[in-house]
């Protein structure tokens, strides 16, 4: 286990070059197909273990399907069958936080190190394993990354999903649903997602939704008053530009604004948490009726 985190950390698991090589265990892509048909059954538990780490490059893999069908499908299997090992758990977050902030000249790798850091959290959001100290460093780096995502590509036929805002909105679900963070995470949660909410880019791809989720579940907790859910949504609000004189910019920010919003209301009205609907629901009602 060591020297497969040792190998990681020194870039043998993640080259630096264009291409990952997306070779776990020395398994090529027929073998590797064969795994996930087999719904990713490894009998031998040591082998797993170091699978899941070395499968890890696989999410920097230009091949959408080495990426997402075969890397991120895999840990994510492992991590919610409880299959990984919390030393392997741990070493993954520590891969991953450095994937996330390494250069991705192909605009895949640090999506998907977001998207597999969400099946991290969620194991700690499950069972508990993480120090507040290491809990505080991945709220950190998930707001980080979020707050500087400016790749808004989503789907593309040969390359894949790429779709960082949306993976990025992933984490924040999984850290927002944590009852261990407190009000600093839920603040440094809610700047990141605002400062995604309204880019002079039209959102296509669900981005909109994804990123209300969290907001929607951080409001079933009593840390925000709705005074202070009333101001969060005044400050978002002030972001936009004028409609008036007409602008793409302009536009894309609305759409982009009805496509948060919406979704948020709808999930409010449906909740069975009068609480919850008390702290958000007036303040997102009051805002749908600024639209124009």
């Amino acid at each position: 286990m060591r020297l497969a985190l040792a190998l990681v950390l020194t870039g043998s698991l993640f080259p630096k070059s264009a291409h990952a090589d997306c070779v776990p265990g020395g398994m090529q892509r027929a073998e590797l197909l064969a795994l996930r048909a087999a719904k990713w059954q490894v009998s031998d538990d040591s082998h797993r273990q170091q699978l899941a780490l070395s499968m890890a490059g696989c999410l920097a893999d230009p091949d959408p399907v080495l990426r997402d069908e075969i890397g991120f499908e895999a840990l994510s299997a492992w991590m919610r069958s409880e299959k990984l090992a919390t030393a392997t758990v741990q070493s993954l977050r520590t891969l991953l936080l450095l994937r996330l902030k390494a250069a991705d000249p192909q605009g895949v790798s640090r999506p998907f190190a977001a998207l597999a850091l969400a099946e991290v959290a969620r194991v700690d959001r499950r069972k508990p394993y993480l120090s507040p100290a290491e809990r505080q460093e991945l709220v950190a780096a998930a707001a980080a990354y979020l707050s500087n995502v400016r790749d808004y590509r989503g789907y593309d036929e040969q390359a894949g999903w790429r779709h960082g805002v949306a993976h990025g909105a992933d984490l924040m679900l999984q850290l927002a649903l944590n009852p261990a963070l407190g009000r600093a995470e839920h603040e440094a949660i809610l700047a990141a997602i605002a400062s995604q909410v309204l880019p002079a880019h039209f959102y296509i791809y669900g981005e909109g939704e994804r990123l209300m989720a969290p907001v929607f579940y951080l409001a079933r907790r009593d840390i925000l008053t709705a005074a202070e859910w009333e101001a969060w949504i005044t400050r978002l609000l002030a972001t936009r530009k004028p409609i008036l004189p007409t602008s793409q910019a302009a536009l894309a920010q609305l759409h982009n604004l009805k496509q948060f919003l919406y979704p948020l209301f709808a999930s409010l009205n449906q909740s069975q948490d009068a609480a919850q609907r008390e702290r958000l629901l007036p303040a997102v009602t009051r805002a749908l009726k600024t639209l124009d």
